[in-house]
């Protein structure tokens, strides 16, 4: 493969309610609707949904959940024979959105909780670019799998999500590091100071005004297309997919990073994570 993701496969329950209820209070929702998602698996399926040749590195259960996120990623061409059944059930996110399309996430992780050391250790490097991560999996199976990759010639890329602290031994291997804008302003009081944490450079992302390429050389922001967002689930994977699969490709990152940002809005047009994946034609301008 040309890209390998090491990161989460989650079930997302989903369900639309007026608002976001508060602490000790109830809100009727609509109907919980059932969907393949996960930071590791959505970024998968983005990926594979361009075009490009990907592999996950996972986990799930033995349930109808962990057959679902199969599926989805098989038939997005992603390759699965690296993901692990789990004795844990397989991972669930149970997501709220609101009318303008914001969402509120808790994830339980189940299954995700076994991707180890040793998963990365059995892996073969000679045909991997890029190795995107993402922290909905252990955080030392993560660091390790950034070592051998730089070590291994592959291109390491993190998505900071959750935000958790990494060691600077692993920032020092990033190329990019991926971040939101929340993410950004609890790192570092600047873009510009993100690249003091220690990675070759960085990306904010930026919701609907696109994204920042931090780097040595400063700031370059890239716009997105204006849309009505109906459902901002999974926009940040797909954001990640697309810019995986644009750097494998050979493009800059400014360029890899111009066309993630339009992925990622064309994906907040569709209900949904993983559904709302385009294919390359159906990326918006």
């Amino acid at each position: 493969m040309t890209v390998l993701v090491l990161g989460s496969a989650n079930a997302d329950l989903v369900v639309a309610v007026p608002r976001r209820p508060g602490g000790g209070e109830t809100v009727l929702g609509g109907d919980t609707v059932v969907m393949p998602g996960g930071k590791g698996a959505n970024t998968a399926v983005a990926a594979g949904r361009l075009g490009c040749e990907v592999a996950l590195v996972g986990a799930v259960g033995s349930d109808q959940y962990g057959a679902l996120l199969l599926d989805s990623l098989a038939a997005s061409g992603v390759r699965t024979s690296l993901v692990r059944t789990s004795d844990r059930p397989t991972g669930l996110a149970y997501i709220t959105v609101t009318p303008d399309g914001e969402n509120s996430i808790v994830v339980a992780p189940g299954a995700n909780s076994d991707v180890s050391v040793s998963d990365v250790d059995a892996l073969a490097w000679d045909d991997v670019t890029v190795l995107v991560c993402s922290l909905e999996v252990p955080l030392d199976t993560v660091v390790h799998a950034v070592g051998v990759a730089a070590s291994r010639g592959a291109r390491p890329v993190l998505n900071l999500s959750p935000v958790t602290s990494v060691p600077a031994s692993a920032l020092a291997l990033l190329d990019p590091l991926i971040v939101n804008e929340h993410e950004a302003s609890q790192l570092a009081g600047s873009f510009e100071g993100l690249l003091d944490l220690g990675p070759r450079s960085v990306v904010v992302t930026l919701g609907s005004r696109g994204a920042a390429v931090v780097t040595a050389s400063g700031v370059v922001e890239v716009p997105a297309p204006a849309v009505s967002p109906v459902d901002t689930t999974g926009a940040g994977d797909a954001f990640a997919g697309a810019l995986a699969a644009r750097l494998a490709s050979g493009a800059s990152l400014v360029d890899a990073a111009r066309y993630a940002a339009r992925v990622a809005a064309t994906s907040v047009t569709k209900v949904g994570a993983q559904p709302s994946y385009p294919t390359p034609d159906e990326v918006l301008g």
